[in-house]
């Protein structure tokens, strides 16, 4: 239903400890400072070391309006830091858009929810209609999107495509065997898109962000992705118990794996100064948790040295945003390269 009680954080464990993965937008954890890569290490004054993932998530929600004090180790300070988060109901809205620039849109999708595809037509709908019908570019910013629902990921990636494979898994069972071609129509009528990924995008974000890199669709700017690339399926044991168990791997269009190794983007920007606080040296990724399925193809980066962005073009949003100010400059110039859009 994208509504609960809590925090509004995606978590992980690691050494025994909880790590974020990424804060959902426009939740209590966001607003209050907590960022991807932090590892808390107490729950008010609970230590979590012990906790199992599950005992931790539970102690996390809670009644709205009550506080929870987190305990954070974060790298690049030299002690802990204390963060108070007010729970509240967590509504999660998983698409947001808006004009940058006359004819250039933005589309924010937060996680990937059943209803994300629709929500994000309708959105880019409203873009073209205040464009006077067609776009000249399109930012899609995943940054921070730690997944979910996998057809929705395969919709959102087809909106995009007209042709040619998705996304497909390999597993040791005949089940875990599938492939998803994208149907003709391209929403944006094959104008430019730049995706915005970093260290907090993972799972159905990565599908995406790779779908559109091997078919070179869009550009990919930003920082290496999470690198969550495994299926995961769970087995009844008992009425009271399951298993969850790794059965399959993701693989993009061209056949690489993203498990543990992420995407790496077309153009790298690294150590710049974010308004969602990413940082290189903070970012958390799946190779980074303890017992991540490994990938036997990888080898590092898979897809050759990115190059790095750089401009001093200031953009409206480019004094709290450099990576949108950065992905709004490239669409401006790729624009110019086409002439049915540039006018």
């Amino acid at each position: 239903s994208g509504e609960f009680g809590g925090l509004g954080i995606e978590v992980g464990m690691e050494n025994g400890f909880v790590k974020v993965i990424a804060p959902i937008d426009d939740t209590p954890a966001q607003r209050a400072g907590v960022r991807s890569g932090d590892l808390i290490i107490r729950l008010d004054d609970q230590p979590v070391k012990g906790m199992t993932l599950d005992e931790a998530v539970r102690q996390m929600r809670g009644k709205p309006g009550t506080k929870l004090r987190l305990t954070i180790v974060r790298e690049g300070q030299d002690k802990p830091i204390e963060i108070t988060v007010v729970r509240d109901v967590i509504k999660t809205v998983s698409v947001k858009h808006r004009m940058l620039d006359p004819g250039f849109g933005y589309v924010r999708v937060s996680q990937f929810q059943a209803r994300t595809p629709e929500d994000m037509l309708t959105g880019i709908g409203a873009l073209k209609r205040e464009a006077g019908g067609t776009l000249k570019g399109l930012v899609l910013d995943l940054r921070d999107n730690p997944g979910g629902v996998l057809n929705a990921a395969v919709a959102i990636s087809d909106a995009f495509l007209t042709s040619g494979t998705i996304v497909y898994t390999e597993g040791r069972i005949a089940d875990s065997q599938l492939k998803f071609k994208a149907a003709p129509d391209d929403v944006v009528e094959g104008a430019p898109i730049v995706v915005l990924v970093n260290g907090g995008s993972a799972s159905a974000s990565e599908i995406v962000a790779g779908a559109l890199q091997d078919h070179k669709r869009a550009v990919i700017m930003g920082q290496q992705t999470f690198g969550k690339g495994s299926v995961q399926t769970i087995v009844p044991v008992n009425e009271r118990t399951a298993v969850k168990l790794t059965t399959a791997r993701y693989f993009t269009p061209n056949g690489r794996s993203i498990q543990a190794e992420g995407i790496v983007p077309d153009i790298l920007l690294e150590n710049v100064r974010l308004t969602r606080g990413e940082d290189s040296v903070t970012q958390l990724k799946e190779a980074d948790l303890a017992g991540h399925l490994s990938n036997p193809e990888g080898n590092g980066r898979t897809n050759g040295a990115p190059k790095k962005g750089s401009s001093d073009t200031k953009s409206a949003d480019s004094e709290t945003d450099y990576a949108l100010s950065e992905a709004l400059n490239l669409l401006k110039g790729l624009a110019i390269l086409r002439p049915d859009v540039a006018a």
